[in-house]
């Protein structure tokens, strides 16, 4: 038996029940950035978590001028998925159900 081959075999297989823990220990970030691509301004957004008992998470104070960025801290986050919903000055709204906060920590909201 060549043990130069099994070994990294046996390292690998005994990493394998790590994995899913490592996967659930994923947290959102304690703030994230929000950035208004339109043309328009961005009168309203609010960050919920989903599910049957939404709670809100983050939501932002003034609007946002087209072309800037602002930082939102979220308040008690729990979990990766959010739902987004954000309002223009032109009646035009951006909703998004599942949006991972974990993966992303920058979001770009544009036409």
């Amino acid at each position: 038996m060549n043990l130069r081959r099994v070994l990294p075999t046996a390292c690998a297989l005994a990493l394998l029940p790590a994995l899913p823990a490592l996967a659930q220990s994923a947290r959102p970030p304690a703030q994230v950035k929000i950035t208004n691509a339109r043309t328009v301004p961005l009168e309203s957004l609010e960050i919920t978590t989903t599910g049957e008992q939404p709670r809100l998470v983050a939501k932002l104070a003034k609007p946002l001028a087209p072309g800037k960025s602002i930082s939102l801290k979220l308040n008690k986050p729990a979990g990766c998925t959010y739902y987004l919903l954000g309002k223009f000055s032109d009646d035009s709204e951006s909703d998004n159900d599942g949006v991972d906060l974990c993966k992303e920590r920058s979001l770009r909201l544009t036409e």
